[in-house]
């Protein structure tokens, strides 16, 4: 099983459920210590949403689960930490 500390997902889903039930659903899983849901774009039929996910470890696959559980889908996997403590991201010149 794959787990992470931090998880940021870029994810479409239906009005409904709306997101805070969506992200009150991934900060119940265990390991789970914070959950961050942000509304992008919404649509005729869907919204886009940023999931930022971060906890000690984090099941992937059981969030996945979850949210394909609530109609969401995964469109991309924007960021995700691993290993003993978070690493930030370094800033480069092409930043």
């Amino acid at each position: 099983m794959v787990t992470a500390r931090r998880l940021v997902l870029d994810l479409l889903k239906p009005y409904k459920p709306d997101i805070v039930t969506v992200a009150d659903a991934v900060a119940g899983i265990d390991g789970i210590t914070g959950v961050n849901v942000a509304l992008v774009e919404t649509d005729k039929e869907v919204q886009t949403v940023k999931m930022t996910v971060e906890g000690d470890p984090i099941q992937v696959e059981t969030v996945y689960e979850t949210l394909e559980d609530l109609g969401a889908a995964v469109h991309s996997i924007d960021e995700v930490v691993c290993g003993d403590h978070i690493v930030e991201q370094s800033t480069t010149p092409q930043d």
